[in-house]
């Protein structure tokens, strides 16, 4: 007899399949997250759709309009701002901190950076993109750094998504330019000092800037 999914394994099915046409851009921002449509697309009743928009608003993909009706997240221009702002204060200083332990085993991040060579979608660049900085993050043994830097996770892959399809007029250039910029991360790790490897995070992250939608320097151009 056949085991029938129990209501959290089909709101985890909606919130996955949601967030997979979300960060893909299938979902555009601000498109209609209408109950019913997707628990009649889902097979499943509205419940576990509605726990599931709930758990993508928690994670920054979805926001809630006043009468109740879900949206995909729209990113402003200040969102953007905000979010490489934190990426700025987080990663350089858990790359210090995470120096010493990576100079011993670098094996996960060169292991990462195989798999971006090989990665065949634009939205497994960037997953494995983050990954990577995650892994980082994980080394620097900061508890507290590590879980403020993934409350931003869900709207950072958002974010970083929407960049690397608007620069994906050649998804190869985007692949082979993230694995050459985290193989100069990861020779940093293993031949220089820590406050080397912080400067560089600082500096791989700051190369998002000219990337940025309608920030003031692009008014400015």
């Amino acid at each position: 007899m056949k085991t029938r999914p129990s209501s959290k394994q089909r709101s985890d099915h909606a919130s996955a399949v949601l967030r997979s046409r979300i960060i893909d851009g299938i979902l555009e921002p601000g498109a209609l997250l209408a109950e019913a449509a997707a628990a009649r697309e889902l097979g499943v009743s509205r419940v576990p759709v509605r726990e599931a928009l709930f758990a993508l608003e928690r994670d920054g993909l979805v926001s809630f309009s006043e009468s109740g009706r879900a949206y995909v997240k729209e990113l402003s221009p200040h969102d953007f701002e905000e979010l490489y702002a934190l990426r700025l204060a987080l990663e350089p200083m858990g790359a210090e901190l995470a120096s010493p332990r990576l100079r011993t085993d670098l094996s996960v991040l060169e292991r990462n950076v195989e798999a971006t060579r090989k990665a065949k979608t634009i939205r497994d660049v960037t997953r494995l993109d983050l990954d990577f900085h995650e892994l980082i993050l994980e080394a620097s043994d900061n508890s507290r750094l590590l879980k403020l830097w993934r409350s931003l996770r869900g709207e950072l892959e958002l974010w970083l998504g929407q960049l690397h399809r608007m620069h994906q007029s050649n998804s190869l250039d985007t692949r082979e330019g993230t694995a050459g910029a985290h193989e100069q991360i990861i020779h940093c790790f293993r031949n220089a000092k820590p406050q080397a490897c912080e400067r560089l995070v600082r500096q791989h992250i700051q190369g998002w800037r000219e990337w940025m939608p309608l920030s003031p320097q692009s008014h400015n151009k």
